[in-house]
């Protein structure tokens, strides 16, 4: 596959582009840091034995203007785009979140509205021959919780969205993917302790090709998640409000 990566340079988005370089793929990577895009490229094509970055290419989901200058790179340097892949967020706790209202405003914005806007932009780039595009959301955005109300909202608004695409676009040969892991340790999530079923960006990233390679529309990872998720889906709005989960 012709795969273009954004968020490839961290956590799951470099243990993602790791399992696509060793199987052969074609990859451009984008991302904010061009000095981290490089020795991300140098050490695919050192694990793969043989060149398989095409490019690199500046892309900052803080900055909307640059989206689809990046993705019409990326489709000339690989021919053509077979599947997208978006590993990139904004995170902070709702303590961090409620005291700053700006630092709010730019994570509310950057997952959910430039996301999408990304998106969009991939969705032409993909449509005309079909293609896949698979997008990490979360768990938090399954169900308004005490410890994640805001980042959850984020990831509710980004995972209806991605639902509506799907069943707008599936017929036309666009696959969407929603990825929802759990708690994954990543430098993201550092500093803060990792509940049950705490996963690592490998285990993740596995989950997230396979997903690709079968064009699943949903998929939690870690597994134990789906279960998880499951019961806190149905949990009644009163005992919802006396936990802390």
């Amino acid at each position: 596959m012709n795969v273009v990566l954004l968020g490839a340079t961290k956590g799951i988005g470099r243990a993602v582009a790791r399992l696509l370089a060793l199987r052969g793929d074609r990859l451009v990577l984008l991302g904010r840091d061009p000095e981290d895009l490089g020795r991300s490229a140098a050490d695919l094509d050192v694990r793969a034995g043989r060149s398989v970055v095409a490019a690199t290419v500046p892309c900052d989901l803080a900055d909307p203007a640059g989206f689809e200058p990046a993705l019409a790179a990326a489709a000339a340097a690989l021919g053509r785009i077979d599947a997208v892949i978006v590993t990139a967020a904004d995170f902070a706790t709702q303590e961090a979140l409620e005291a700053d209202l700006e630092r709010c405003r730019s994570l509310l914005t950057i997952n959910f509205a430039h996301t999408v806007v990304f998106c969009e932009h991939a969705r032409r780039f993909l449509l005309p021959h079909g293609g896949t595009l698979c997008v990490v959301s979360s768990v938090a955005g399954d169900r308004g919780r005490k410890p994640v109300v805001l980042y959850g909202a984020s990831k509710a608004g980004l995972s209806a969205y991605l639902e509506g695409l799907d069943h707008r676009y599936r017929s036309a040969g666009l696959k969407v993917v929603c990825i929802k892991p759990g708690f994954v340790k990543t430098s993201m999530t550092a500093g803060l302790r990792p509940p049950p079923f705490a996963g690592e960006p490998a285990q993740v990233a596995r989950d997230i090709v396979r997903a690709i390679d079968r064009g699943t529309p949903v998929v939690y990872t870690p597994w134990p998640w789906r279960f998880v998720m499951h019961v806190i889906r149905r949990l009644p709005r009163g005992v919802m409000r006396r936990v802390g989960f």
